[in-house]
């Protein structure tokens, strides 16, 4: 630790700077980025023609009979992840984990599952959760 301290200290500004953009952005305006383009592939990333809706990779991948809905679920959890990293209460993070439980829950059952999946949107509501966190 201490000769990692030294190489800091020993570092010009310029240099300084270089090795901190490079470093992986973990600050809430990029956490808030990722989990935005995150819901955005999730929920809405293809426009459905004459149904003025669209579709995500949550009901696409959960067509996927046995893993499709564990997988989305898995990225329904990442959400949950970085709300706790951005410092959201237990309360806000046990609806959040509801909602990802309940979509992984009733999207599993075979063809009543993948409707569900149109409708309940569980990584925009936990998108909604994560913008209340910020005011």
């Amino acid at each position: 630790m201490r000769a990692l301290q030294g190489q800091i200290q020993g570092m010009s500004p310029a240099a300084l700077y270089r090795t901190a953009a490079a470093l992986p952005r973990t600050d809430a305006v990029s956490a808030r980025a990722r989990i935005e383009r995150l819901e955005t592939l999730l929920e809405g990333a293809i426009r459905v023609p004459g149904l003025n809706t669209r579709v995500g990779a949550d009901a696409l991948i959960g067509l996927v009979p046995g893993i499709g809905d564990a997988v989305t679920a898995a990225m329904g959890l990442y959400l949950v992840w970085e709300a706790r990293n951005l410092g959201a209460s237990r309360l806000q993070l046990l609806r959040m984990l509801g909602n990802v439980g309940v979509d992984a829950a009733l999207g599993s059952v075979p063809f009543v599952g993948d409707v569900f999946d149109l409708f309940f949107r569980s990584n925009s509501r936990n998108l909604k959760i994560i913008k209340r966190l910020a005011r």
